[in-house]
Order: C-alpha cells, then structure tokens, then sequence
C-alpha cells in the first residue's frame, strides 16, 4: 500500500489496516474467514427493465438474499468481497439493504468497469484530456473515496476484465484507468481472467508498465485453468490467484478444480491462494433451468465440500486457513 494509505483499504492508528465495508470501515485484521469471489445480483438492468419487468420482486429477492447470506454467516464466514462493477449490474444501496439485515457479515463491494470488448458507450467520448487522467480513473477514484452512486458507501477495491478476445483496445484502456487509480489511492485490483488464453501474463505486462506491484493484483478465475506451471509462474511473480469458481462445473470439473489447488499446496503456494465460488443470489444471464444444472454453484459449496476435499488430499489446515483468512486479508491490506 502507498505511505499515504489507500482508499479502499487504509491506515488507522489504532487498528492498523482498515477496509471499506458497505456499513463502514472494518479492521482488516477482523475480516476472519473471506470468500474473496462472491455477488449479490448480477444483473442487466437495460435488458431487464424491457424485458423482466413484469418478474422482477424487489423486495422477494433481497429477502432470499438476505436469507442466503445469513446461512453463510452461520456457517462461519466473517467477509464476502463482492467484485459486482459497471457491466454486472451494479446497485450498492440494494447490497446496503441485505448487508444491513445480515449483522456479522462484513460485505465489501467494488468500483470498475466489466467488459470483454469495448469500453460502455457512455465512456466512448469521454477521454483524458491536457492535464487530466482518464474520465474512469476520476470515476473510479470517486468511488473509492467518497462513495458508490451518491450512497457515501466506499469501494474496498478495483474490478476489471480481460477475457478471451485478449487486450482489446476498450480493455486496455480500462486496465490503465484501473492502474491510474491504484496509485492515486493504492487499492487493490481484482481482474478477470482467461487462463486458457494465458491473459494474466497481458494483466502483468499492462498493469506493470502502470507501476502496480503483482502483490496487489488478484488474477480472478484462475481455478478454470489446470496448467499448474503457468499459474506457478504467475504466483511466484507475485501475483493472487483466485481459485473462485468452485460449484461452476462447465468447462473444469470438481476433481480438476480441487486437484489444480492441491498441486499448488504441494509446491508451496498457498500462500498465493484465494477460494471462492463467483456465485450470486441472483443473476440474471442464465435461464432458471440452466441454473438447476449447476446444483453446487453456491456460497456454501467451499467449506461443505472443497474444504473436506482437499484435506482429505493432504492439505494441512494450515493452507487453508491462509487461502480462506491470511490471503484475504493480505491482498486488501498490501502485505
């Protein structure tokens, strides 16, 4: 973290590190046990306002959230980092709403921009300009120091995307707003990634020309790879992975996901580790019945069964005490 303190993420002298939760600061050291990797809605509010409009229960669906994430506090999560930026559907007055009936959970949202392609219209002719940083980095600055969408409610991080098309002139421009607003504020960054298009290698090469230090940047989605050297490679330049989409069983099984995490244990990284599942209470980019294929894609499935599966392949308590506790609360703190 920069000497002056971050914005998301900062110095108090009396707690040391302290991050930006959705109902005010919380001592990073009091995180406990945080899933790095979770949403609350993921939503297309255009889409849905012309098309859901007559299915959409406001209050129905905040309730199940407030359901859901009552049952992951008992089950003894303390933190849930919610990477929901511009392109998810982002509303954190609705997340204010469930965080406030959920007491015991620290819920931390993020500011960013979600896109594979192009940056949103909205930002198309809004460029830097003599003496003046990127419109998004202003943005994204904003967020981080005074509040989300006008609700004092401060981002404890920076969320951005590189997928399949790779560095795109829209998501390299993002990826430097993102880094413009790093070293103003030294939050830390969270990208998605497409680890079988090797993009975090693009994320390094981007975000270190920027100056942001790997240490603060977590590669998201790196459990859907199983290439155990690449994503060695890129822990040992210092980077986090985020072994987060555990329950979404498409492309990497249950068993390659596990076993891709226990590789890395053995060759000493789990230190550089984070579990998650990417689950949401709500999303709105999959059918009803697609979602009933997917029945372990939720927020419990990392301590009901990944937990279990990788002890019972040799991992000590230890590693997964560091990935679920101590990394957290490194990445967000710098150290």
């Amino acid at each position: 973290m920069s000497a002056s303190g971050g914005a998301g993420t900062r110095r108090a002298e009396d707690t040391g590190a302290v991050v930006e939760s959705v109902l005010g600061p919380v001592p990073v050291a009091a995180l406990g046990t945080t899933l790095t990797h979770e949403h609350l809605f993921v939503l297309t509010p255009d889409s849905q306002a012309n098309w859901e409009w007559e299915g959409w229960d406001e209050e129905a669906h905040v309730a199940e959230a407030v359901r859901r994430l009552r049952e992951l506090r008992d089950a003894g999560v303390s933190t849930v980092a919610d990477p929901t930026v511009d392109g998810l559907g982002r509303n954190v007055a609705r997340v204010r709403r469930v965080a406030e009936q959920v007491p015991g959970l620290n819920i931390l949202v993020a500011t960013g921009i979600y896109t594979y392609t192009e940056v949103p219209h909205y930002f198309a002719h809004r460029l830097a300009g003599p003496g003046r940083p990127d419109p998004m980095t202003e943005l994204f600055v904003r967020d981080l120091r005074e509040g989300v969408q006008g609700t004092g409610i401060r981002a404890a991080f920076l969320k951005c995307a590189i997928d399949r098309p790779g560095l795109t002139e829209g998501v390299e421009r993002i990826l430097r707003a993102v880094a413009g607003a790093h070293r103003e504020t030294g939050a830390p960054v969270m990208v998605h990634t497409h680890p079988a298009s090797r993009t975090g290698l693009e994320v390094a090469r981007v975000l270190g020309g920027e100056g942001v230090a790997p240490e603060r940047v977590l590669l998201a989605h790196s459990g859907d790879s199983t290439d155990a050297d690449h994503l060695a490679a890129l822990a040992e330049r210092g980077f986090w992975l985020g072994m987060d989409r555990f329950g979404l069983e498409t492309s990497v099984s249950f068993e390659d996901r596990v076993g891709v995490v226990v590789e890395l244990c053995r060759r000493g990284l789990a230190g550089s580790m984070v579990l998650s599942q990417d689950a949401s209470c709500h999303i709105d980019w999959l059918p009803p019945q697609a979602m009933a294929a997917l029945p372990n894609w939720h927020y419990l499935h990392v301590l009901r069964n990944v937990v279990p599966a990788l002890r019972e392949r040799g991992v000590a308590q230890r590693d997964v005490d560091a990935m679920l506790v101590a990394n957290p609360q490194r990445w967000l703190a710098g150290g």
